[in-house]
């Protein structure tokens, strides 16, 4: 098994950095002092119906023009990244295989990001915590790591703008930008509102913005995940993660019981099911009578878990249809000594990729001998107790979007 790209055509669309003049700091950054007074391409998703936005984002409606998200922007920009070595490492050369068994996990070998991983800062035993600016955070990259905006249309349809003023577009703007230590294919970071500072914590807005994402990718392989802090987020910047990897993930493909909802889940079109035979224990969301609809739902217990101090995992599927839920409690264990030498040897933090069954391995002894009962037993250290988990379900299940929505506010 290969890392599978994508057939795309070049990249028209980034200006060579040597032709820029100086601007801001003179670094071309991320951060208040350049990004405002840049120019970057601008891809406007479509606008949802119940989402107010203000029209007149681009002076000239000249300049736009529809593109494929995924096809067109995403990955061709990702390539032009590579090929600019601006990765610490050739993801598309690592070796990948899946692994007999009734799960069919997904391993890749990957040894390089053993020595190049960017260390943890903080605190691994608190969901929220606050920003710290002298800490690394996405303001402090170089543009040339930055693929494009990623905002609203002003009307049904996503367009693309090749070089917009970002002064015009927001004060804030979401970015998408390449993870230079990319664990698969198309590895990239989505950065909700770079400038305003946030924490690694969700609110309804950015799940939404998130979702939209996956949306307009338009293709199943494409994912979108979410780590919260102790759940094996690196960086306390808020940021979601997506990548391209063609096949199914064994969390999506294992079987699903519905479970009762309440009337508010119901008049909106959403159901939820459990995770059945699969070791880590964890939800599914569906449905819902717009995009907003099921965002929302899913948001507001996220809300509930960070603001309670329970680590968590999301997996945004199926072109944002479907929206996998894991409770973690990996760090707390290990930190009470409760996971075994073996599986701490590995050196594998399960993230949401890890915990949707695919895998970065960083020896290769590991990777040779891996099998679906060394998996299980890891990801069986990730899940809440069978008590636990019916205890926190419980909770969320019984939250109303209204409730949790007024909970972050007056905790933001």
């Amino acid at each position: 098994m290969t890392i599978q790209r994508v057939a795309t055509v070049g990249s028209d669309y980034q200006e060579d950095d040597s032709e820029k003049g100086s601007i801001g700091c003179g670094r071309h950054c991320l951060g208040k002092c350049c990004l405002p007074v840049s120019r970057l391409p601008l891809y406007l998703y479509k606008k949802d119906g119940n989402v107010p936005i203000e029209a007149g984002m681009v002076e000239s409606s000249e300049e736009v023009s529809e593109i494929s998200f995924l096809r067109d922007l995403l990955l061709v920009e990702w390539e032009n990244r590579k090929k600019r070595g601006l990765f610490r490492h050739d993801v598309t050369k690592n070796e990948t295989k899946s692994i007999a068994g009734q799960h069919g996990f997904i391993v890749q070998l990957n040894e390089e990001r053993l020595l190049k991983k960017r260390p943890t800062e903080f605190r691994l035993d608190q969901v929220l915590q606050p920003f710290d600016g002298n800490k690394f955070n996405f303001t402090k990259v170089g543009q040339e790591e930055a693929l494009f905006l990623f905002e609203q249309s002003s009307d049904h349809k996503s367009h693309f703008v090749p070089n917009a003023p970002v002064e015009k577009i927001s004060t804030s703007p979401n970015v998408v930008a390449i993870n230079v230590s990319p664990l698969e294919y198309g590895h990239v970071l989505l950065i909700p509102r770079i400038l305003d500072s946030l924490p690694q914590r969700i609110d309804n807005d950015s799940f939404l913005l998130a979702v939209h994402m996956a949306k307009e990718a338009a293709d199943p392989y494409f994912r979108v995940g979410y780590n919260s802090l102790g759940a094996f987020a690196t960086i306390n910047h808020l940021h979601f993660q997506a990548y391209y990897l063609a096949a199914t993930l064994p969390a999506e493909k294992v079987p699903t019981q519905r479970i009762p909802v309440d009337e508010e889940l119901h008049s909106r079109g959403i159901y939820v099911s459990q995770l059945l035979n699969y070791p880590v224990r964890g939800l599914v969301f569906e449905g819902g009578n717009s995009i907003r609809d099921l965002s929302d739902a899913v948001a507001c217990r996220l809300v509930f878990l960070q603001n309670n101090n329970i680590p968590f995992n999301v997996l945004i599927s199926d072109c944002g249809k479907r929206i996998f839920l894991f409770f973690q409690c990996y760090a707390e264990r290990r930190a009470l000594g409760q996971v075994s030498q073996e599986i701490i040897d590995t050196q594998v933090n399960p993230a949401v990729w890890e915990v949707s069954g695919h895998f970065l391995l960083k020896r290769r002894e590991d990777f040779e001998a891996a099998s679906e009962a060394f998996v299980c037993k890891l990801l069986s250290d990730v899940s809440l107790s069978e008590e636990r988990f019916q205890e926190v379900k419980a909770y969320i299940m019984n939250l109303k979007v209204e409730e949790a929505s007024e909970s972050s506010e007056a905790d933001a």
